[in-house]
């Protein structure tokens, strides 16, 4: 166990399922408390209970869609005062929706991708951060994508939400200099989890082939990318880590295998 995490408040957006959900696991392995929020609150519930139990840390699991600026506002104004001494801030939740051409993509897709990617976290770190920066203390992880380094085609206001992401993440960092917070950003390629689902609107055959003869990343790699980018010595700031597969060089470029 990391004794610097133990009993640290640790919050995680989009904590159901996925890189969110593994991420949860990996803190409370650490000795980390947990804030768990996502708009599916059932299941960020049932993981709480669990890693309370088997971990014997602190977990609160609440429902929250980062989208509404009001409601973030007032669910975090809410927690009790010891939770707000959080030390990490997980900005994971984010999703893409629709791959298609510009000219016809659909402008409801468009407002979903920029509210949850970049609005969402904006509105999450404005509450979070000058906590931190009161407290003295605070590391923000910010769950970007190599969609913010490579644009590819059909991605484009996906790939505009996460180069949004990497730019902030660039920009915090310059806002907290001087301050004890870190910031970093982990930007996955090709991870196996529900995000072609949600991209293709719950197509799952579609989905599948997206990840059709090769080996992706797993939730938990990309967790114990946080997990250590978190970990580092308190005068050591890991700006970026960009992670893909193996069988990935870039968002275009992957080898695949006869199946």
């Amino acid at each position: 166990m990391d004794t610097t995490l133990k009993h640290s408040i640790v919050l995680i957006t989009g904590a159901s399922s996925g890189i969110g959900a593994s991420t949860a696991v990996r803190f409370a392995a650490a000795g980390a408390d947990l804030l768990l929020c996502a708009r599916r609150h059932e299941r960020a519930a049932e993981l709480a209970a669990r890693l309370s139990s088997e971990h014997r840390i602190n977990a609160h699991a609440f429902a929250l869609d980062v989208r509404d600026r009001a409601a973030v506002e007032r669910t975090l104004d809410a927690l009790p005062e010891g939770w707000k001494r959080i030390s990490v801030l997980v900005n994971n939740a984010g999703l893409s929706r629709g791959l298609d051409p510009v000219h016809e993509g659909n402008p409801d897709d468009w407002d979903e991708m920029i509210d949850t990617n970049v609005k969402g976290l904006l509105y999450v770190s404005r509450k979070v951060i000058p906590w931190m920066v009161k407290n003295g203390r605070g590391h923000v992880v910010n769950i970007g994508s190599v969609a913010g380094h490579w644009v590819y085609p059909k991605g484009n206001v996906y790939n505009a939400s996460k180069y949004a992401v990497n730019a902030l993440t660039q920009g915090m960092k310059m806002d907290l200099l001087g301050t004890p917070v870190r910031v970093t950003s982990v930007d996955p390629g090709l991870v196996e989890t529900e995000f072609s689902v949600v991209r293709f609107h719950g197509d799952t055959e579609r989905a599948a082939g997206v990840y059709k003869g090769m080996t992706p990343l797993t939730p938990d790699d990309v967790a114990d990318a946080v997990l250590w980018s978190v970990t580092r010595p308190p005068h050591v700031n890991v700006s970026e880590i960009i992670l893909m597969p193996t069988d990935q060089a870039s968002p275009t470029l992957v080898h695949r295998t006869a199946t």
